[in-house]
């Protein structure tokens, strides 16, 4: 549509007028590639509106002088044929200017090989946006100007415009009053070898290769120039031109128009790029771009002899294989994806696709977004032009991003899998083939595998009957039984996917995940039946009601690697937990490494000791059953007693625990027997544990170290700890990744890390998680994709790459923190106290106990009535597990922050400042009765306080101790205080303890069960 034009004009400067003349179709394309809902009606509309206030898009050229046309840049639909490249489409190389519009766009869409039923151009598709400008009235910058107007007027704010009409040579007018530096004459005479294939007779369109590497580089201009000059050791040196924006000598310029100049670089083969860089900066500083400029007087050359003197610049140069230099090393720095970004589309990189004009040397776009540099090498379309692009960019590609650091040999893992059987044809296997081996062992007796699986098919065939199959969520809230286990395998074998439900969380918690999953059904054993837990449209199915009599057909459901086998809720750093998607392809690989690493057989005895909540759950649930083993459940909470009897009464050879739990075993006074390995997972593991670890356990056993987030699937690295090699170590390394796996180390700037240097763990392969349920905004943060395409969890830890290939965690790089193998984030603990009326403000940190052995909570709050900190525990423990609740909260008059906008932690509250005063001052009220006194001491052993600066009604979290440390102290408390016969009846009062941990209590409870008499006052 024309508008009326606008007073808007512009004269021509001598750069500008060559390029018209030359005859080339030199454009300027930059090429904004994403997803989404984005129509090319709606796109169109935004052109038109930004042109308004962008007049210098829709120019045509009248005599010397550009003027405003009226005509907005028209929106050409381009639509790729199944696996037609874009960048050899004719629309891509078509010429501006030619009589018609000097910019355009393309809305390139690939054309699906089959339409799904009901899809339409305008649903959520991937697109490619180019947006075309000629050379002669644009460059690169302010192609990316008007680009970014089109995109604020798509997310509907108002475009800034860009009305400068100044061409380059009254711009550097503008800029030096006094007068301009002599021309520099650098583009005349042809004198440089190319890098490239040679030019052939006639006219030639261009070709284009992209690469793609990890991270921002800081002076990549000079590295790729240095990449360059030594790809050609036959020549001694090198011209390059470096184009130079204009504007950064008024950065508050808004134009669409041409406002760039280069200087050059004249570098010897073999020169650093540290050289080239001081080169590059010194160039700059002495603002050298200002002398390589177009002589005024061409101004006066008339097209035509532009055109024949062009044709003879590249007969020249095609004749002699000689240009005007070795390259154009142009670099746009980084950009910002959200800028050209709408609702309607999200931007996912952004790439520039160069031109050329006569006897011009290959150019090189650079610029970097999200993490990721994109590298668009561009020549004339010639022969072999393709492979000496190839062979360039590889070296590009090395000098920035070395293979070495991007595929270290740790992670070259691929392996087929042994079978190709889905987990339940697994289970099925050892059914049919040892249909009367004990399946599950524990306190309700012994379950075989054939009684286990008919089991699971009468609960398969009452979700058959409520129509539960693939794609279904359904709920399981029981403790560790054979009938939690069978509901599972019941469940699987429908096709649906399980949600385990801790059964010590609160109604509310539990409520609220079967809401966000959306599960119909859930299965429920007694007590836990009576529980307000479920939402409305949840309906509860028995497991302790179940048929005797076995379903007439029993047929699993035929399952595909995508399918889903379960969601796992984990603290989510928005205030909500979120449901990580685990599929069977994802599981199966874990469990075949797992297997095989851990050396599980038919003879395997593996306890599930932790909640089916926690994923690690899942290794003692299918690793046995898939094998021919056993699994051993464990029916009460993990204490020194009942640790005890499982270590010494259950018959079992492995252990699959956290280090808190095996620091608690630790301390028991026991030579387990019969033990080949103990897999360790949750937190990190620190040397002194694992040596005791190995100490108890004996030599033949094997003591690993396991890795892995809910997001890879339980573990996806191991190492074998090894007393005299990690001796010295503070912490047990996390070894190499599992099959099909692997463990990628990127700095701060996303660039690949060597060996020795720290990054942060990007987890890849088989056994990454289909994303969060529900929460696409998460899984384009959380699994973003490297400069390969390759899928990624970005974990938030830290690691560096030992000489071997293993790698050694080091700790978050945010305030996420591990309470008993649990993923906490604080922000979700200060979201669930903020929803009590009396709170404005909430800042839950965690920090190190006083015994550094590991982290607690700590909640501030800003308060607008008073409100006790027990109904703020009691609000939270409604709401939270118990692992999540704060130890301690405090009422602080404000938050403080720090000059970067974060909570300043160190000004608040210290909970152990009084036992920093008491250490360094008067010892506590020491009234005590013997009793008392014991317990202080077994509490100053293991929270690391001097035992007469411990007050008898200090509550035990207060001192740092958590809900592991506490049962620690109680298993010394009946070791040091009450004779063997009296821990069973002791730790039954374990529920007196945990409303009132102090010494106090526990030394009273001590006593009662002694019957000790009190003492007289």
């Amino acid at each position: 549509m024309k508008t009326p034009a606008s007073p808007y004009s512009r004269r021509i400067g001598p750069d500008e007028w060559t390029y018209v003349g030359m005859g080339v179709p030199n454009v300027c394309q930059h090429v904004f590639e994403g997803e989404g809902y984005l129509t090319p009606e709606v796109l169109a509309a935004a052109v038109e509106k930004t042109a308004e206030v962008c007049p210098g898009t829709r120019l045509h050229r009248k005599r010397r002088r550009w003027i405003d046309s009226g005509i907005a840049p028209v929106v050409r639909v381009v639509d790729l044929e199944p696996g037609q490249a874009m960048f050899s489409h004719p629309a891509l190389h078509t010429t501006l200017n030619n009589g018609g519009p000097t910019f355009e766009v393309l809305f390139v869409r690939e054309r699906p090989a089959e339409p799904a039923a009901g899809s339409a151009y305008g649903t959520e598709q991937r697109i490619q946006l180019v947006f075309r400008g000629f050379h002669g009235v644009t460059d690169a910058r302010g192609m990316l100007v008007w680009a970014s107007d089109v995109f604020r007027t798509l997310r509907g704010e108002e475009p800034l415009g860009a009305p400068s009409d100044w061409n380059t040579a009254e711009f550097l007018n503008h800029l030096l009053p006094a007068g301009l530096p002599p021309i520099e004459h650098g583009l005349g005479k042809p004198v440089w070898a190319s890098t490239m294939a040679p030019l052939t007779p006639g006219r030639h369109g261009m070709i284009w290769r992209r690469r793609t590497v990890m991270g921002n580089h800081a002076a990549i201009t000079a590295k790729v120039v240095a990449a360059i000059a030594s790809a050609n050791p036959d020549v001694d040196k090198s011209r390059f031109f470096v184009p130079v924006d204009l504007r950064r000598h008024q950065p508050d310029l808004r134009t669409t128009g041409w406002l760039s100049l280069a200087v050059n670089l004249d570098i010897e083969s073999g020169t650093g790029w540290e050289q080239v860089h001081q080169e590059l900066l010194t160039a700059l500083s002495d603002r050298r771009e200002f002398g390589l400029r177009t002589d005024s007087w061409l101004l006066r050359m008339p097209l035509p002899v532009i055109r024949i003197f062009s044709d003879g610049m590249e007969a020249d140069a095609r004749k002699k294989r000689r240009y005007m230099g070795t390259a154009f090393v142009t670099s746009m720095g980084s950009t910002d994806l959200a800028e050209y970004s709408a609702e309607s589309f999200r931007a996912s990189t952004v790439y520039i696709l160069g031109g050329s004009g006569p006897s011009a040397p290959p150019g090189i776009d650079l610029i970097e977004s999200s993490g990721k540099t994109e590298i668009v090498l561009n020549w004339r379309d010639v022969p072999g032009a393709g492979e000496r692009m190839d062979a360039l960019l590889d070296q590009i590609v090395e000098a920035l991003s070395p293979l070495a650091d991007r595929e270290p040999a740790a992670n070259q893992t691929d392996r087929e899998l042994p079978s190709s059987r889905t987990l339940l044809q697994l289970f099925r296997d050892q059914v049919e083939l040892n249909p009367d081996a004990i399946a599950l062992a524990g306190p309700d007796g012994d379950v075989t595998y054939s009684e286990l699986s008919l089991r699971a098919d009468t609960i398969a065939a009452r979700l058959r009957a409520r129509g539960v199959g693939r794609g279904d969520i359904i709920g399981v809230l029981a403790e560790r039984t054979p009938a939690a286990i069978a509901g599972i395998w019941g469940i699987l074998r429908t096709g649906a996917a399980y949600l385990p439900l801790d059964v010590q969380h609160p109604d509310a918690r539990l409520s609220g995940l079967l809401t966000d999953s959306g599960a119909r059904y859930c299965l429920v054993q007694a007590p836990h039946d009576a529980r307000d837990y479920r939402p409305e449209g949840c309906e509860a199915i028995s497991l302790d009601e179940l048929p005797t009599a076995p379903p007439t057909t029993a047929q699993d459901a035929e399952l595909e690697p995508d399918d889903l086998a379960y969601v796992l809720y984990t603290s989510g750093s928005t205030g909500k937990p979120k449901g990580v998607q685990i599929e069977h392809g994802s599981l199966l690989n874990y469990l075949h490494w797992g297997v095989e690493e851990f050396e599980v057989d038919a003879t395997t005895r593996l306890p599930l000791l932790t909640s089916l909540s926690f994923d690690v759950s899942g290794t003692s649930i299918f690793l046995p059953l898939m094998s021919g083993g056993t699994v051993v459940l464990v029916r009460d909470q993990p204490t020194h007693l009942t640790l005890r009897r499982l270590l010494e009464e259950s018959g079992a050879t492995m252990l699959n625990l956290t280090p808190s739990h095996l620091e608690l075993i630790g301390r028991l006074d026991i030579e387990p027997k019969g033990f080949r390995s103990i897999v360790v997972v949750g937190e990190q593991l620190r040397v002194e544990v694992a040596a005791r670890a190995q100490e108890m356990f004996g030599p033949d056993c094997r003591i690993i170290n396991e890795y892995g987030p809910t997001e890879a699937t339980i573990g996806i690295t191991a190492y074998t700890f090894d007393p005299v090699r990690d001796g010295e170590r503070a912490a047990v390394p996390i070894g190499v990744p599992a099959f099909n796996s692997q463990v990628h180390l990127l700095d701060a700037n996303h660039r690949f890390v060597p060996a020795g240097e720290v990054g942060e763990m990007y987890l890849g392969g088989g056994q990454l998680a289909r994303g969060y349920l529900g929460r696409p905004d998460l899984d384009a943060e959380r699994f973003p994709l490297l400069a390969d395409g390759t899928r990624v969890y970005r974990t938030g830890d830290l690691a560096k790459r030992m000489p071997d290939g293993g790698l050694e965690f080091l700790g978050r790089i945010d305030d996420q923190v591990k309470v008993r193998g649990h993923r906490v984030e604080p922000a979700e603990v200060a979201n669930t106290l903020e929803e009590h009326p009396s709170v404005d403000r909430a800042v839950v940190v965690a920090r190190s106990r006083p015994d550094g052995t590991g982290k607690a909570l700590y909640g501030y709050v800003l308060v607008n009535a008073d409100v006790s900190m027990e109904e703020l525990r009691a609000h939270a423990a409604e709401r939270l597990p118990a692992y999540m609740v704060p130890a301690a909260m405090f009422v602080v008059e404000q938050i403080p922050y720090s000059v970067a906008g974060k909570v300043d932690v160190r000004a608040l509250p210290d909970p152990f400042a009084g036992l920093a005063e008491h250490a360094a001052g008067e010892a506590v009220d020491q009234d005590r009765n013997e009793v008392e006194t014991k317990v202080a001491r077994i509490w100053s052993g293991i929270l690391g306080i001097d035992d007469t600066r411990i007050d008898a009604h200090t509550d035990f979290h207060l001192l740092g101790g958590d809900s592991l440390s506490l049962l620690t102290m109680l298993a010394g408390v009946c070791r040091e205080v009450l004779p063997p016969p009296l821990e069973t009846e002791f730790m039954a009062r374990l529920g007196q303890v945990i409303a009132a941990p102090t010494v106090h209590t526990v030394a009273a409870i001590a006593r009662e069960v002694s019957e000790v008499p009190e003492p007289v006052a």
